[in-house]
């Protein structure tokens, strides 16, 4: 009987994305895209909203920093507007069921718009479907990707790995052996910067090896453990390149634990605290910074738009910037400090 029912609604997923003439979304690739920054200058001031506006936001979990820091991005914009923002998530990164009811629910309660991160590419097909019943623009919020999305908010998941790849390609100019710790299998973000960075390596004329890939879950001792099996069977090994952060700083004890820190280079990816207190420490050597705080502010400004009926692009691109030692005092300070670096980057087209 599920089967039946989850057959008939992946049918309406794809009958909502035929009525719409959208091919599978695809957010690092899509024509159709604009840089957060251009948001007021090509569609003008923020547009008056109904009162009752209300805005729902479902995320992967609250364990992790990053998608704390998303939430706060989305109350802060909302403060900013009058629209209040219902935020939750599932227990953890593996609660797939849990994270589809929450979704069920918001749309059962009649948000005006609801922002989705999926934990993977499909287990939100169910609502997205029953939004489009009610008539409730969803937009998906980084990460994972739902295929028949009309809007994406969040950055190219693919320069996360190409940006630390170029960096190895600079620093390690002999190259050597490299290994990935990727995220949970079926999710878009973990594919497009697992694959960025091997195809980045591999275009740099053979001087570097990957040696090892292996699915760390985005859990901090599953990574821990895979690292420290792979420095055992690759001695010699010059680095990492981990989906995220967490499992970023896992790997990092395996380092420390082989009395290779300093020799062996740890890079992560989304920016959190610890992250930065790590790298400053001169123990994490970097990380891929997405800005959780101004991403959740773009996403929500763009699902309140899209609600208003305007006629954005079906990707609006949010910012990152690789962070080292070096860098990191850079992207610190207020959150309009952080904003005005970044437009900056984007200014000089960094």
């Amino acid at each position: 009987m599920k089967t039946i029912l989850l057959s008939g609604v992946m049918l309406l997923v794809a009958q909502v994305a035929l009525a719409q003439d959208l091919k599978p979304l695809n957010p690092d690739t899509e024509a159709d895209r604009i840089d957060w920054t251009q948001l007021s200058a090509k569609f003008g001031p923020f547009p008056k909203l109904p009162a009752g506006t209300r805005a729902g936001a479902v995320s992967k979990t609250l364990t992790n920093e990053y998608w704390r820091l998303l939430g706060q991005g989305y109350q802060k914009f909302g403060k900013t507007v009058g629209v209040p923002v219902s935020y939750q998530a599932a227990q953890n990164e593996g609660d797939q069921v849990g994270q589809l009811s929450i979704a069920e629910t918001m749309i059962t309660q009649g948000v005006s718009v609801l922002m989705v991160s999926p934990q993977t590419n499909a287990n939100l097909e169910p609502a997205l479907a029953e939004a489009a019943s009610a008539n409730i623009p969803v937009i998906n919020v980084n990460d994972a990707v739902i295929p028949a999305a009309e809007h994406y908010v969040g950055n190219v998941q693919r320069d996360n790995g190409v940006r630390v790849a170029k960096w190895y390609i600079a620093n390690r100019p002999n190259g050597g052996k490299l290994a990935v710790i990727e995220g949970q299998a079926g999710v878009y973000a973990a594919a497009q910067r697992t694959d960025g960075f091997k195809a980045t390596l591999a275009a740099a004329g053979g001087k570097f090896q990957v040696v090892a890939s292996i699915p760390g879950n985005w859990d901090r001792q599953i990574s821990y453990d895979a690292a420290t099996t792979i420095l055992q069977q690759h001695p010699d090994l010059i680095g990492f390149y981990c989906n995220n952060d967490t499992m970023a700083l896992g790997v990092v004890e395996a380092v420390k634990n082989a009395n290779l820190l300093g020799k062996v280079a740890v890079f992560g990816t989304d920016g959190i605290t610890d992250a930065y207190k790590s790298i400053r420490a001169g123990e994490l050597t970097g990380t891929v910074d997405s800005f959780p705080v101004l991403t959740g502010e773009v996403a929500l400004e763009a699902s309140l738009r899209i609600l208003a009926k305007e006629k954005l692009p079906r990707v609006v691109a949010t910012p990152q910037a690789l962070i080292t030692k070096d860098t990191a005092d850079r992207y610190q300070g207020t959150d309009d400090q952080i904003r005005a670096a970044l437009e900056q980057d984007v200014q000089r087209g960094s």
